[in-house]
Protein backbone atom coordinates (compact mmCIF):
# COMPACT_ATOMS: atom_id res chain seq x y z
CA UNK A 1 0.00 0.00 0.00
CA UNK A 2 1.11 3.51 -0.66
CA UNK A 3 2.14 5.80 1.71
CA UNK A 4 1.04 9.75 1.32
CA UNK A 5 3.47 11.93 0.07
CA UNK A 6 4.83 14.47 2.78
CA UNK A 7 2.72 16.95 0.09
CA UNK A 8 -0.45 15.64 0.61
CA UNK A 9 0.00 15.61 4.32
CA UNK A 10 0.87 19.46 4.19
CA UNK A 11 -2.55 20.02 2.17
CA UNK A 12 -4.92 18.61 5.29
CA UNK A 13 -6.63 21.49 6.78
CA UNK A 14 -5.93 22.72 10.00
CA UNK A 15 -8.26 21.72 12.77
CA UNK A 16 -10.21 25.09 13.88
CA UNK A 17 -8.91 24.92 17.42
CA UNK A 18 -5.22 24.91 15.97
CA UNK A 19 -5.97 27.66 13.58
CA UNK A 20 -4.22 31.09 14.36
CA UNK A 21 -6.91 33.17 12.75
CA UNK A 22 -9.45 31.59 14.18
CA UNK A 23 -7.40 31.71 17.88
CA UNK A 24 -6.82 35.67 17.16
CA UNK A 25 -10.39 36.35 16.29
CA UNK A 26 -12.10 34.31 19.24
CA UNK A 27 -9.93 36.09 21.43
CA UNK A 28 -10.66 40.06 20.27
CA UNK A 29 -14.58 38.93 20.80
CA UNK A 30 -14.04 37.12 23.76
CA UNK A 31 -12.55 40.70 25.14
CA UNK A 32 -14.64 42.91 23.27
CA UNK A 33 -17.30 40.88 25.60
CA UNK A 34 -15.70 41.38 28.73
CA UNK A 35 -14.77 45.29 28.21
CA UNK A 36 -18.89 45.74 27.25
CA UNK A 37 -20.11 43.74 29.77
CA UNK A 38 -17.92 45.75 32.63
CA UNK A 39 -19.27 48.91 31.36
CA UNK A 40 -22.85 47.49 31.49
CA UNK A 41 -22.32 46.59 34.73
CA UNK A 42 -20.30 49.55 35.82
CA UNK A 43 -23.27 51.69 34.21
CA UNK A 44 -26.06 49.55 35.68
CA UNK A 45 -24.77 50.40 39.50
CA UNK A 46 -24.49 53.95 38.43
CA UNK A 47 -27.86 53.82 37.41
CA UNK A 48 -29.09 52.03 40.36
CA UNK A 49 -27.31 53.79 42.89
CA UNK A 50 -28.41 57.27 42.03
CA UNK A 51 -31.95 55.72 41.89
CA UNK A 52 -31.95 54.72 45.26
CA UNK A 53 -30.86 58.50 46.23
CA UNK A 54 -32.84 60.57 44.47
CA UNK A 55 -30.55 61.66 42.12
CA UNK A 56 -32.06 62.46 38.42
CA UNK A 57 -29.86 61.96 35.44
CA UNK A 58 -31.37 64.15 33.12
CA UNK A 59 -30.48 66.99 31.91
CA UNK A 60 -33.95 69.21 31.95
CA UNK A 61 -32.03 70.99 34.59
CA UNK A 62 -29.92 73.17 32.55
CA UNK A 63 -33.57 75.27 31.34
CA UNK A 64 -33.67 76.11 35.21
CA UNK A 65 -32.23 79.52 36.33
CA UNK A 66 -28.61 78.73 37.99
CA UNK A 67 -29.41 81.24 40.94
CA UNK A 68 -25.47 82.34 41.74
CA UNK A 69 -23.57 84.80 40.27
CA UNK A 70 -20.03 84.26 38.18
CA UNK A 71 -17.18 87.27 39.33
CA UNK A 72 -15.80 87.25 35.64
CA UNK A 73 -18.02 86.76 32.82
CA UNK A 74 -17.09 87.19 29.45
CA UNK A 75 -20.38 87.18 27.97
CA UNK A 76 -23.35 88.82 29.60
CA UNK A 77 -24.90 86.72 32.64
CA UNK A 78 -26.69 87.18 35.67
CA UNK A 79 -27.78 84.89 38.72
CA UNK A 80 -31.81 84.59 36.64
CA UNK A 81 -30.24 83.23 33.80
CA UNK A 82 -30.03 79.47 33.18
CA UNK A 83 -27.31 76.54 34.15
CA UNK A 84 -27.02 76.20 30.86
CA UNK A 85 -25.33 80.04 30.10
CA UNK A 86 -23.12 79.31 33.52
CA UNK A 87 -22.02 76.42 32.14
CA UNK A 88 -21.13 78.18 29.13
CA UNK A 89 -19.14 81.25 31.13
CA UNK A 90 -17.69 78.48 32.81
CA UNK A 91 -16.22 77.03 29.08
CA UNK A 92 -15.40 80.18 27.64
CA UNK A 93 -13.51 80.96 30.97
CA UNK A 94 -11.49 78.06 30.40
CA UNK A 95 -10.78 78.81 26.66
CA UNK A 96 -9.54 82.44 27.66
CA UNK A 97 -6.96 80.95 30.10
CA UNK A 98 -6.03 77.92 27.44
CA UNK A 99 -5.73 80.28 24.31
CA UNK A 100 -3.73 83.19 26.07
CA UNK A 101 -1.83 80.42 28.13
CA UNK A 102 -0.74 78.45 24.91
CA UNK A 103 0.69 81.40 23.17
CA UNK A 104 2.37 82.44 26.10
CA UNK A 105 3.82 79.89 27.29
CA UNK A 106 5.43 78.80 23.68
CA UNK A 107 6.94 82.01 23.30
CA UNK A 108 8.23 81.97 26.95
CA UNK A 109 9.27 78.38 26.39
CA UNK A 110 10.97 78.92 23.07
CA UNK A 111 13.19 81.76 24.77
CA UNK A 112 14.11 79.56 27.39
CA UNK A 113 14.68 77.21 25.19
CA UNK A 114 17.13 79.27 23.42
CA UNK A 115 19.03 81.06 25.79
CA UNK A 116 19.61 77.42 27.48
CA UNK A 117 22.09 76.54 24.53
CA UNK A 118 23.10 79.92 24.42
CA UNK A 119 27.02 79.99 24.22
CA UNK A 120 27.07 82.95 27.02
CA UNK A 121 27.07 81.10 30.55
CA UNK A 122 25.55 83.60 32.65
CA UNK A 123 22.43 83.40 30.21
CA UNK A 124 21.99 79.78 30.08
CA UNK A 125 22.96 79.18 34.05
CA UNK A 126 19.95 81.46 34.60
CA UNK A 127 17.82 79.70 32.06
CA UNK A 128 18.92 75.92 33.50
CA UNK A 129 18.13 77.53 37.25
CA UNK A 130 14.64 78.44 35.81
CA UNK A 131 13.34 75.02 34.29
CA UNK A 132 14.85 72.90 37.10
CA UNK A 133 13.03 75.26 39.64
CA UNK A 134 9.47 75.01 37.95
CA UNK A 135 9.91 71.62 36.70
CA UNK A 136 10.30 70.26 40.51
CA UNK A 137 7.88 72.60 42.11
CA UNK A 138 4.65 71.34 41.82
CA UNK A 139 1.84 74.08 39.86
CA UNK A 140 -0.21 74.05 42.53
CA UNK A 141 1.86 75.47 45.20
CA UNK A 142 3.40 78.28 42.25
CA UNK A 143 -0.18 79.31 41.79
CA UNK A 144 -0.46 79.95 45.89
CA UNK A 145 2.44 81.81 45.95
CA UNK A 146 1.43 84.28 42.92
CA UNK A 147 -1.85 84.42 44.12
CA UNK A 148 -1.22 84.85 47.72
CA UNK A 149 2.19 85.22 48.16
CA UNK A 150 1.98 88.46 45.48
CA UNK A 151 -1.20 89.55 43.94
CA UNK A 152 -3.58 89.98 46.99
CA UNK A 153 -1.08 90.49 49.62
CA UNK A 154 2.23 92.33 48.32
CA UNK A 155 0.14 94.70 46.60
CA UNK A 156 -1.94 98.13 47.45
CA UNK A 157 -5.16 98.53 48.26
CA UNK A 158 -7.24 100.21 45.63
CA UNK A 159 -6.76 104.04 47.36
CA UNK A 160 -3.57 103.62 47.08
CA UNK A 161 -3.38 101.72 43.48
CA UNK A 162 0.31 101.56 41.66
CA UNK A 163 -0.35 103.82 38.26
CA UNK A 164 1.25 102.93 35.02
CA UNK A 165 1.31 104.88 31.59
CA UNK A 166 -1.78 104.54 29.86
CA UNK A 167 -3.20 105.03 32.68
CA UNK A 168 -3.00 101.76 34.27
CA UNK A 169 -3.78 101.24 37.84
CA UNK A 170 -2.53 97.97 39.60
CA UNK A 171 -3.47 96.70 43.08
CA UNK A 172 -5.48 94.10 45.14
CA UNK A 173 -8.56 94.36 42.99
CA UNK A 174 -6.39 93.62 39.85
CA UNK A 175 -5.18 95.40 37.27
CA UNK A 176 -7.28 98.32 35.29
CA UNK A 177 -6.74 99.75 32.25
CA UNK A 178 -8.10 101.57 29.56
CA UNK A 179 -10.41 99.90 26.72
CA UNK A 180 -11.22 100.61 23.38
CA UNK A 181 -14.40 100.38 21.80
CA UNK A 182 -15.43 101.20 17.85
CA UNK A 183 -16.81 104.48 17.24
CA UNK A 184 -19.84 105.03 14.77
CA UNK A 185 -17.45 105.49 12.20
CA UNK A 186 -14.56 102.93 13.13
CA UNK A 187 -15.84 99.82 11.31
CA UNK A 188 -13.32 100.98 8.01
CA UNK A 189 -10.55 100.50 10.68
CA UNK A 190 -11.50 97.64 12.13
CA UNK A 191 -11.99 95.94 8.26
CA UNK A 192 -9.00 97.66 7.54
CA UNK A 193 -6.58 95.75 10.35
CA UNK A 194 -8.39 92.10 9.82
CA UNK A 195 -7.33 92.38 5.91
CA UNK A 196 -4.03 93.70 6.98
CA UNK A 197 -3.27 90.35 9.03
CA UNK A 198 -4.46 88.15 6.67
CA UNK A 199 -2.38 89.78 3.96
CA UNK A 200 0.58 90.11 5.37
CA UNK A 201 0.69 86.39 6.50
CA UNK A 202 -0.15 85.55 2.44
CA UNK A 203 2.47 87.58 1.53
CA UNK A 204 4.85 86.87 4.06
CA UNK A 205 4.77 82.91 3.29
CA UNK A 206 4.35 83.45 -0.59
CA UNK A 207 7.28 85.77 -1.03
CA UNK A 208 9.63 83.74 1.56
CA UNK A 209 8.48 80.57 -1.03
CA UNK A 210 9.67 82.33 -4.00
CA UNK A 211 13.16 83.37 -1.82
CA UNK A 212 13.41 79.90 -1.32
CA UNK A 213 13.11 78.83 -4.70
CA UNK A 214 14.95 81.39 -6.49
CA UNK A 215 17.60 82.45 -4.09
CA UNK A 216 16.63 86.06 -5.09
CA UNK A 217 15.93 88.68 -2.15
CA UNK A 218 12.34 89.37 -1.82
CA UNK A 219 12.11 91.21 1.98
CA UNK A 220 8.88 89.21 3.02
CA UNK A 221 9.34 90.45 6.39
CA UNK A 222 9.62 94.25 5.19
CA UNK A 223 6.76 93.61 3.06
CA UNK A 224 4.83 92.62 5.35
CA UNK A 225 5.89 95.05 7.94
CA UNK A 226 4.75 97.56 5.48
CA UNK A 227 1.36 96.04 4.98
CA UNK A 228 0.78 95.77 8.89
CA UNK A 229 1.19 99.65 8.96
CA UNK A 230 0.10 101.16 6.06
CA UNK A 231 -3.30 99.42 5.40
CA UNK A 232 -4.58 99.94 9.41
CA UNK A 233 -3.44 103.59 8.43
CA UNK A 234 -5.67 103.78 5.23
CA UNK A 235 -8.39 102.38 7.63
CA UNK A 236 -7.66 105.46 9.97
CA UNK A 237 -8.03 108.41 7.66
CA UNK A 238 -11.05 106.44 6.26
CA UNK A 239 -12.74 106.63 9.80
CA UNK A 240 -12.53 110.10 9.71
CA UNK A 241 -9.07 109.90 12.43
CA UNK A 242 -11.67 109.22 15.65
CA UNK A 243 -12.55 104.96 14.84
CA UNK A 244 -11.79 104.35 18.78
CA UNK A 245 -13.34 105.68 22.18
CA UNK A 246 -11.09 104.51 24.83
CA UNK A 247 -13.07 104.31 28.19
CA UNK A 248 -10.52 105.21 31.07
CA UNK A 249 -11.01 103.39 34.34
CA UNK A 250 -11.77 106.41 37.30
CA UNK A 251 -11.53 105.61 40.96
CA UNK A 252 -14.94 106.01 42.27
CA UNK A 253 -15.41 105.65 46.08
CA UNK A 254 -13.78 102.66 46.80
CA UNK A 255 -13.71 100.58 43.21
CA UNK A 256 -12.61 101.82 39.95
CA UNK A 257 -15.59 102.25 36.92
CA UNK A 258 -14.88 101.91 33.45
CA UNK A 259 -12.23 100.85 31.28
CA UNK A 260 -11.15 96.76 31.76
CA UNK A 261 -10.46 94.70 35.14
CA UNK A 262 -8.16 91.71 35.03
CA UNK A 263 -8.59 90.41 37.81
CA UNK A 264 -6.06 88.72 40.81
CA UNK A 265 -7.36 85.00 40.59
CA UNK A 266 -6.93 84.96 36.52
CA UNK A 267 -3.56 86.58 36.46
CA UNK A 268 -2.56 84.48 39.09
CA UNK A 269 -3.54 81.03 37.16
CA UNK A 270 -1.92 82.68 34.28
CA UNK A 271 1.42 83.99 35.19
CA UNK A 272 1.49 80.12 36.94
CA UNK A 273 0.28 77.81 34.46
CA UNK A 274 2.35 79.92 31.92
CA UNK A 275 5.99 79.57 33.55
CA UNK A 276 5.10 76.39 34.74
CA UNK A 277 4.02 74.87 31.41
CA UNK A 278 7.37 76.91 29.32
CA UNK A 279 9.84 75.41 31.22
CA UNK A 280 8.83 71.74 30.06
CA UNK A 281 8.27 72.93 26.44
CA UNK A 282 11.83 75.19 26.89
CA UNK A 283 13.57 71.27 27.30
CA UNK A 284 11.69 70.30 24.38
CA UNK A 285 12.76 73.33 22.25
CA UNK A 286 16.16 72.70 23.67
CA UNK A 287 16.06 68.66 22.65
CA UNK A 288 14.41 69.56 19.40
CA UNK A 289 17.47 71.79 18.15
CA UNK A 290 20.57 69.64 19.30
CA UNK A 291 18.89 66.90 17.46
CA UNK A 292 19.32 68.73 14.07
CA UNK A 293 22.70 67.27 12.51
CA UNK A 294 25.64 69.56 13.28
CA UNK A 295 26.60 69.45 9.56
CA UNK A 296 23.36 71.16 8.45
CA UNK A 297 24.56 74.40 10.83
CA UNK A 298 27.78 74.18 9.21
CA UNK A 299 26.79 73.75 5.91
CA UNK A 300 24.54 77.20 6.30
CA UNK A 301 27.56 78.80 7.46
CA UNK A 302 29.30 77.74 4.78
CA UNK A 303 27.03 79.53 2.16
CA UNK A 304 27.30 82.67 3.82
CA UNK A 305 23.83 82.60 6.18
CA UNK A 306 24.19 84.82 9.78
CA UNK A 307 22.67 83.80 12.86
CA UNK A 308 19.15 84.37 12.36
CA UNK A 309 18.96 83.09 9.33
CA UNK A 310 20.56 80.12 10.06
CA UNK A 311 18.45 79.62 12.83
CA UNK A 312 14.72 80.67 11.20
CA UNK A 313 15.51 79.14 7.97
CA UNK A 314 17.77 75.47 8.75
CA UNK A 315 17.56 74.76 12.29
CA UNK A 316 14.21 75.33 13.11
CA UNK A 317 12.06 73.91 10.56
CA UNK A 318 14.41 70.86 10.77
CA UNK A 319 13.57 71.14 14.94
CA UNK A 320 9.66 71.74 14.63
CA UNK A 321 9.64 67.80 13.34
CA UNK A 322 11.13 66.42 16.69
CA UNK A 323 9.47 69.49 18.87
CA UNK A 324 5.82 69.35 17.61
CA UNK A 325 4.93 65.77 19.00
CA UNK A 326 5.89 66.42 22.43
CA UNK A 327 4.95 70.09 22.89
CA UNK A 328 1.14 68.40 21.81
CA UNK A 329 1.39 66.91 24.97
CA UNK A 330 2.37 70.30 26.76
CA UNK A 331 -0.11 71.84 25.47
CA UNK A 332 -2.65 69.63 26.82
CA UNK A 333 -1.13 69.29 30.22
CA UNK A 334 -1.63 72.99 29.97
CA UNK A 335 -6.10 72.28 29.14
CA UNK A 336 -5.93 70.00 31.64
CA UNK A 337 -4.32 71.74 34.94
CA UNK A 338 -5.70 74.97 34.24
CA UNK A 339 -8.49 72.77 36.64
CA UNK A 340 -6.69 73.87 39.26
CA UNK A 341 -8.19 77.51 39.34
CA UNK A 342 -10.87 76.16 41.20
CA UNK A 343 -8.17 76.37 44.38
CA UNK A 344 -7.57 80.06 43.53
CA UNK A 345 -11.29 81.14 42.92
CA UNK A 346 -11.20 81.47 39.19
CA UNK A 347 -14.39 80.43 37.66
CA UNK A 348 -13.21 78.34 35.37
CA UNK A 349 -15.23 75.35 33.68
CA UNK A 350 -14.73 72.90 36.59
CA UNK A 351 -15.29 75.28 38.97
CA UNK A 352 -18.36 76.42 37.90
CA UNK A 353 -19.38 72.62 37.42
CA UNK A 354 -18.90 72.20 40.89
CA UNK A 355 -21.69 75.08 41.79
CA UNK A 356 -23.79 73.66 39.92
CA UNK A 357 -23.71 70.64 41.58
CA UNK A 358 -24.61 72.42 44.91
CA UNK A 359 -27.05 74.15 43.11
CA UNK A 360 -29.01 71.65 41.34
CA UNK A 361 -28.29 68.42 43.25
CA UNK A 362 -27.30 67.00 39.38
CA UNK A 363 -23.82 65.35 40.09
CA UNK A 364 -23.48 62.95 37.39
CA UNK A 365 -24.85 64.99 34.52
CA UNK A 366 -22.80 67.98 35.52
CA UNK A 367 -19.53 65.79 35.65
CA UNK A 368 -20.26 64.44 32.54
CA UNK A 369 -20.73 67.53 30.65
CA UNK A 370 -17.45 68.86 32.50
CA UNK A 371 -15.73 65.68 31.28
CA UNK A 372 -16.87 66.05 27.94
CA UNK A 373 -16.14 69.48 27.34
CA UNK A 374 -12.82 68.64 28.67
CA UNK A 375 -12.22 65.62 26.13
CA UNK A 376 -13.49 68.21 23.17
CA UNK A 377 -11.14 70.91 24.02
CA UNK A 378 -8.22 68.33 24.09
CA UNK A 379 -9.03 66.06 20.82
CA UNK A 380 -9.67 69.37 18.60
CA UNK A 381 -6.22 70.72 20.15
CA UNK A 382 -4.17 67.28 19.22
CA UNK A 383 -6.10 67.41 15.98
CA UNK A 384 -5.06 70.56 14.91
CA UNK A 385 -1.30 70.10 15.84
CA UNK A 386 -1.51 66.63 14.43
CA UNK A 387 -2.61 67.97 11.09
CA UNK A 388 0.23 70.33 11.09
CA UNK A 389 3.07 67.79 12.42
CA UNK A 390 1.87 65.52 9.48
CA UNK A 391 2.30 68.63 7.04
CA UNK A 392 5.74 69.02 7.90
CA UNK A 393 7.52 65.94 8.48
CA UNK A 394 9.78 64.54 5.56
CA UNK A 395 8.15 62.13 2.89
CA UNK A 396 10.15 59.28 2.34
CA UNK A 397 10.15 57.22 -1.36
Amino acid sequence: MDQPSNYAVSQRPVPLWRDERVLRGAAQIVSALAVLGLLAWGLTNVLRAADQRGLGLSFGFLEQSAGFPISETPIAYDPSMSFARAFWVGILNTLKVIIVGVLLATGLGTAVGLARLSTNWLLSRIALVYIEAHRNIPLLVLLFIWYRGVLTNRLPDVTNSLRWPGPTYLSQRGIYMPWPSLTETGMPFAISIVLAIVLAIVAFRWLRRVRERTGRPTYFGGVAAAILILLPALGWLLSGGQPLLWDIPILSGFNFEGGARVTPEFTALLIGLVMYTAAFIAEVVRAGIQAVDRGQLEAARAIGLDAAQVLGLVILPQAMRVIIPPLISQYLNLTKNSSLAFFIGYPDLFSVGRIMINQAGRAVPVFAMIMAAYLVMTLVTSFVLNVYNRRIQLIER
